[in-house]
């Protein structure tokens, strides 16, 4: 099993952390009422530029939150790109105010990072005060339709060049991801600023196909790819419920090794979290409650539905604080072979 000590303090705090908070008397101002947040001004740090997806999915939040926390506080979005949303990671922990005005939309795989033994961590996951997630993601294998494949298994009959940002990428580890698990021959090719860049660059005949897309973002800014056919699907890689890609086979379905499903059962765990919300360790329980009930009356919100199908961004499958500490925990509780599998595919 994982001996990494970062690692078992991150399983051993998870639920503590978690149940303490819900504890009718717990935390730093237990004894005190619910405080408005009258007169205020929060913000929701987002670790990507202004028109990203994440950037989108918080203007969403932001602008019907406030309605839903006592006193209607102002909330602004800060954008805090950087080392792969380490930047935003560290500063929410180590340096954001504990009062619960300071937010985060952290990416979904940076609460794994500690797992991957990333030396940039400088925070504990099972301290940071999850709050919820607008919806869980579906991250696709696509490829242009010019492409001569059309399934996994043909697409082992040639070299796929794929694009990705950079060595330490997403995009770049779920590349590898597909030669580890698969035995797909991959070339890849970095350097793209994101996910937009590298789609121009692929209809423009630079590369053949992305290894991990987030359908959302697809919808909002290639929906006439979609519509059209110009873009195929040869794989989803996580397995939550997606009606409008049921046809679409899941990573976990072609696979048999037990050992292969449990290295894609930590993998795809970001995508479970979809883009998920924290609050700084140390937020005032009270607080902390209403923070946590105001998000998800928001993801319920008609207004804060009707603004995501606007926008084309998924929303139907909001995730609880809670719900993102358990995905969280148990993607840390595997055999040790498998943790050191991962971390190769991952350098």
């Amino acid at each position: 099993m994982i001996v990494s000590p970062v690692i078992r303090r991150a399983i051993g705090m998870l639920w503590a952390a978690t149940c303490l908070s819900a504890l009718p008397g717990s935390g730093e101002a237990a004894d005190a009422p619910a405080s408005s947040f009258a007169g205020k001004q929060m913000t929701l740090a987002v670790p990507a530029q202004p028109g990203s997806g994440y950037d989108s999915y918080a203007r969403s939040i932001v602008r019907i939150l406030p309605k839903h926390l006592p006193g209607s506080p102002v909330i602004v979005v800060q954008n805090m790109p950087g080392a792969g949303g380490m930047r935003l990671a560290n500063y929410l922990y180590n340096v954001a105010p504990k009062d619960g005005l300071a937010l985060g939309m952290l990416e979904n795989g940076t609460p794994f990072e500690p797992f991957y033994e990333n030396h940039q961590v400088q925070f504990d996951p099972a301290k940071f005060n999850w709050l919820g997630s607008p919806s869980r993601e579906t991250s696709l294998f696509l490829l242009w339709h010019s492409v001569p494949v059309s399934t996994i298994a043909e697409a082992r009959g040639r070299e796929l060049v794929l694009a990705a940002a950079g060595s330490g990428s997403g995009g770049a580890f779920y590349a590898r991801l597909l030669g580890s698990i698969f035995g797909l021959n991959v070339h890849l090719v970095e350097g793209y600023a994101g996910f937009p860049e590298a789609l121009l660059a692929m209809e423009r005949g630079e590369n053949d196909g992305y290894p991990s897309g987030f359908w959302s973002t697809l919808k909002s800014i290639h929906q006439n790819w979609i519509d059209s056919g110009q873009i195929k699907f040869l794989l989803r890689w996580n397995s939550d419920p997606n009606p409008a890609l049921s046809a679409v086979p899941t990573a976990r379905d072609l696979v048999d090794k037990v050992e292969d499903r449990q290295v894609l059962q930590v993998a795809t765990a970001p995508f479970s979290l979809g883009r998920p919300i924290a609050a700084p360790p140390g937020v005032p329980a009270d607080r902390l409650r209403q923070l946590r009930d105001a998000m998800q009356a928001t993801f319920a919100d008609p207004a804060f539905r009707e603004d995501c199908a606007r926008q084309h961004l998924d929303c139907e499958a909001p995730v609880t604080g809670e719900q993102l500490a358990e995905i969280i925990r148990a993607a840390y509780v595997v055999p040790d072979a498998v943790h050191r599998r991962l971390i190769a595919i991952h350098e």
